[in-house]
């Protein structure tokens, strides 16, 4: 049997007509995913460098960590985490800004229940000295696997603006958190280069500290690390919201030494 034309067009018509449905499907599939357009950037850039998933499969990391403050004091640590569960390990050989008191070993840990501290390997009952332990363990692990975390359902996301800086062009997301007891939480707010879809810089408040008016800025450099970006070279200082840094030295942290899959027992986060 022959093909007329019209029956050629009336089948290209028909396919072009089911086409179209199958993409306008995807398109809407695709906006619901998405909160808003900054959710959408934010989502963009976690696929960049490597989402929590990502983490999970390396199962923990082992890294040094060397913070700098302004005025020179220092903490170096070996970090040890497990990332499913979020146990968190520091053994601080150098300790100007953390126990500065204390001589010798410092190792804190959180093992999933418990935070704990000991000097010399001996547990340490102080709950003053816990509390900072308390802080500063998940906010160590926080820092490594933030912008994986950014994903989390507790973040909530505003598209801001545009804006070009030094011939860098931006797209600027404001992050806050749902709290629930209604205490004030971190704000915030990324440069996302419109290039790289990696985010350059950020401003940040510290709420446990009660640094909430005026954010620091905090600028990154990445290292490639197992098929991973990592910004693993920080620097910040205090800034305004429009990213106007305030003048005097800078702050640095910097992680170095980065191993993935260590396969860690538990047991090391245990005191």
């Amino acid at each position: 049997m022959k093909t007329t034309p019209l029956i050629v067009i009336l089948l290209s018509v028909l396919l072009m007509s089911c086409n179209d449905k199958k993409e306008s499907k995807l398109e809407e599939k695709t906006s619901k995913s998405f909160k808003n357009k900054g959710h959408e950037l934010v989502s963009t850039m976690v696929n960049e460098v490597g989402d929590y998933q990502t983490l999970l499969d390396k199962e923990d990391v082992v890294y040094t960590y060397t913070y700098t403050t302004a005025d020179g004091k220092s903490d170096i640590s070996t970090e040890k985490y497990i990332f499913d569960g979020e146990l968190s390990y520091g053994s601080y050989e150098h300790h100007e800004r953390t126990f500065p008191d204390l001589e010798g070993q410092i190792e804190q840990g959180f093992d999933g229940d418990e935070y704990w501290l000991k000097h010399n390997g001996e547990v340490v009952q102080d709950e003053k000295r816990l509390k900072k332990v308390a802080f500063n363990r998940p906010t160590n692990f926080y820092w490594f696997a933030m912008f994986q975390k950014l994903l989390d359902s507790s973040v909530n996301y505003e598209f801001v603006k545009e804006e070009t800086i030094n011939e860098a062009e931006y797209d600027i997301v404001k992050i806050t958190f749902n709290s629930d007891d209604n205490q004030p939480t971190d704000i915030y707010q990324l440069y996302i280069n419109k290039e790289t879809s990696m985010v350059d810089q950020f401003l940040f408040t510290v709420a446990d500290f009660g640094v909430i008016e005026t954010p620091y800025l905090m600028i990154l450099d990445y290292d490639e690390v197992d098929g991973m970006l990592i910004p693993a070279k920080r620097t910040y200082k205090k800034s305004t919201w429009d990213a106007a840094i305030t003048e005097g030295p800078w702050t640095t942290v910097n992680w170095t030494n980065i191993q993935f899959n260590n396969d860690l027992s538990k047991e090391v986060f245990k005191k």
